[in-house]
């Protein structure tokens, strides 16, 4: 059930990192050409209005739409310096503590960004140029923070499970589709 689990919840966070990309290429394009028209405006063209908001609201979507993909793939950044020197149970002993504090985290900032997403609904802010309602970029990035929460919590279980197991955690290089 783990295994199906696993795959199933890659499959999602997966998309939604996909979703994130695009995202930023779009947002990339859209710079591009607001750059090229404020370049050439002396011949008809014109900036993009509102880019800035644009990649403000895109790009806060794009780093939540990341989080639970990286969260999956073991890719957040370990320092195991002193780690190397004691065996699997307690490595996998100590990835399961650095998930559960992950886990908090994400739990924590899933909590605040609901907060500030019916904060800024309840108070009808908009942008300045787009005129576009501030909460709409707050619920974008709830979708991949709301996510990165359900992927914390799997690799809590994940990791207790291989804990328990007495393996290592995986290295992250060793995740290919073909492994396991």
């Amino acid at each position: 059930m783990l295994r199906q689990t696993e795959k199933t919840l890659e499959r999602i966070c997966a998309g939604l990192a996909i979703a994130g990309g695009a995202v930023l290429v779009l947002l990339t394009a859209t710079t591009m050409v607001s750059i090229t028209g404020r370049a050439l405006i002396g011949i008809g063209l014109r900036p993009v209005p509102g880019d800035y908001e644009l990649v403000e609201a895109g790009t806060a979507f794009a780093i939540f739409a990341f989080l639970p993909w990286c969260q999956m793939k073991r890719g957040h950044v370990t320092v195991d310096l002193f780690l190397a020197r004691f065996g699997a149970r307690v490595n996998a002993a100590v990835d399961t503590l650095a998930n559960v504090l992950m886990t908090a985290a994400s739990a924590l900032i899933a909590w605040r960004l609901w907060l500030g997403l019916l904060d800024k609904k309840a108070y009808g802010e908009t942008t300045f140029i787009l005129q576009f309602p501030l909460w709409w970029g707050y619920a974008a990035a709830m979708i991949g923070a709301i996510v990165f929460v359900i992927a914390c919590a799997f690799t809590v279980w994940r990791s207790l499970a291989e804990a328990l197991a007495g393996r290592p955690p995986a290295d992250p290089g060793d995740l290919r589709e073909d492994a396991a």
